[in-house]
């Protein structure tokens, strides 16, 4: 939790010390885990990372990496997004609107997924695929090399990471959990702004800027991320060694900037208007702060840009 008027005061008496300060508390909780990882990589080379859309899984993956190559073991960040099978309408699943459920993990090749988990910790090469967002289908010819050496693991990250279907068959990988967890509250401790109202803005900003999705489109989506969230993430959360809140203090008056333009052109009859009604009016409560105190390797420039581990 975090207190409105502490975010604001410390942005004005001292921006800088305070997105320092953020950054340093949350790459604690990098290298804390990065030392479990070191411990389990005799168990499996494995480590499998999962949490909603929007926790920033990316960076927390890339940021693991680099914290286990100054530990000496080399390490490949791995998005399961490449895993999703292209998009067939006769056999995609369905939700019970019967639109395509693109939450659902049977979207993955899971019989592939597990096969290369299991050839990687056999020391064989796997080919990683590669998913075209855009065209929604697997590319037939661009794919990634990956055999892991003696010292070296596979960070697979994703929204189902740590579902029993993949879980069950690797139950050696190290697993972790991360979520935007903390509410903003005022102070008579009402909350202002919730955890998954960062997790939507950071989702909404990022969809415009790298995946060319209208605002519109990503809040058409909210719902079903929201749906899938519940059915396929949240109660797979406790097969995790480790969870930690991935929020930052002083993300929402950065990605305001970013934020307030694509909501204030969204009109009241669309879908789930109510919610970017409440980021409307809470947003001017909070002082902005101006990106160049970001650092480039934080994690909420995977959602505004301008990072270090940008592809």
């Amino acid at each position: 939790m975090y207190v409105l008027k502490e975010i604001n005061d410390a942005i004005r008496t001292d921006p800088k010390g305070f997105v320092e300060e953020s950054d340093a508390a949350f790459n604690k909780k990098i290298e804390a885990a990065a030392r479990k990882i070191a411990e389990n990589q005799k168990r499996s080379r494995i480590v499998l990372l999962s949490g909603p859309s929007g926790s920033g899984k990316t960076t927390t993956a890339k940021k693991i990496e680099a914290k286990l190559e100054q530990m000496g073991i080399r390490s490949h960040a791995i998005a399961l997004d490449n895993y999703f099978q292209t998009v067939d309408p006769e056999t995609a699943p369905r939700n019970r609107e019967g639109a395509i459920d693109y939450e659902s993990p049977f979207c993955l090749d899971m019989e592939l997924l597990n096969r290369h988990f299991k050839l990687l910790d056999q020391g064989e090469k796997i080919h990683i695929p590669k998913f075209e967002f855009a065209r929604q289908m697997r590319s037939a010819i661009m794919s990634r090399p990956l055999q892991l050496g003696a010292d070296e693991i596979a960070i697979f990250e994703g929204i189902h990471a740590l579902n029993d279907i993949i879980t069950g068959k690797n139950p050696d990988a190290f697993k972790l959990y991360i979520s935007a967890r903390s509410n903003v509250v005022d102070s008579d401790r009402q909350v202002v702004f919730k955890g998954t109202w960062m997790r939507l803005a950071r989702r909404t900003v990022r969809d415009a800027k790298f995946r060319a999705w209208e605002p519109k489109v990503t809040m058409k989506m909210w719902a079903s991320v929201r749906r899938g969230e519940k059915l396929y993430i949240s109660p797979f959360k406790d097969n995790a060694n480790i969870m930690f809140d991935s929020s930052l203090p002083y993300e929402i008056s950065v990605i305001k900037a970013h934020a307030l333009p694509f909501y204030e052109q969204l009109t009241p009859e669309m879908e789930r208007y109510e919610e970017i009604g409440h980021l409307l009016k809470a947003y001017p409560q909070f002082e902005t702060l101006d990106e160049s105190y970001v650092a480039q390797d934080s994690l909420i420039r995977e959602f505004i840009g301008g990072g270090i581990y940008d592809d």
